[in-house]
């Protein structure tokens, strides 16, 4: 064994890749993951549901299968975004304009948060709504090349593609328990039980 070794206390035949960040000496660099498998990974530990979807059909086949898990047949759908009801057009949602009879809310998002796997929407998605306000359970539609590293990545990415008129209402979702698994490190938040879509775009 070498003197390396010793000092940080690993295993003859343990490689860097095979120790958990949280198993290195607290000198040792972190390890850089992709940022697509961080977020996913900072997006679970939220309590949030991931479905990868290789193409639109894979989208709208994980949505049906959404809705029959969770009995939400006759359930009534919230959509705000004018591009994401053409999107799902035919996914013969039951749709609805009014928040009190919604039992689902469908829309998408500004950015996905790698560090700490929260989305960041803006009144494009929630106009000036509040997110207490809106449905318990969200689905979320949104593509890989939104994954961003960090907030300030997705501001600057919002104020560079809206430069005539930036978005109002910018805020995050990080928690998503159901309401029955909410804890005190959510309390004073809007904890949404979210799905999420995710779309192969790079």
């Amino acid at each position: 064994m070498s003197l390396f070794r010793k000092i940080f206390g690993l295993k003859p035949d343990e490689s860097d890749e095979d120790v958990k960040s949280g198993d290195r000496g607290k000198y040792m660099p972190e390890i850089k993951l992709p940022i697509d498998e961080k977020f996913t990974i900072n997006f679970k530990g939220n309590g949030g549901k991931f479905l990868y979807c290789e193409n639109l059909n894979e989208v709208y086949l994980n949505l049906q299968n959404i809705i029959e898990e969770n009995n939400w047949d006759d359930a009534e759908t919230l959509i705000l975004d004018q591009n994401i009801k053409d999107k799902f057009k035919n996914c013969q949602l039951k749709s609805t304009i009014k928040i009190s009879d919604a039992t689902i809310f469908l829309t998408t998002c500004e950015n996905l948060i790698a560090n700490d796997g929260s989305l960041l929407i803006s009144s494009k998605q929630i106009f000036e709504k509040k997110l207490p306000e809106l449905p318990t359970n969200f689905v979320v539609f949104a593509t890989t090349s939104q994954i961003v590293e960090n907030i300030g990545e997705g501001l600057r990415g919002i104020k560079s593609k809206n430069r005539q008129k930036i978005p109002t209402n910018i805020t995050t979702i990080k928690h998503f328990k159901s309401n029955d698994e909410k804890d005190f490190l959510s309390y004073g938040s809007s904890a949404k039980n979210l799905y999420l879509l995710l779309l192969e775009d790079l």
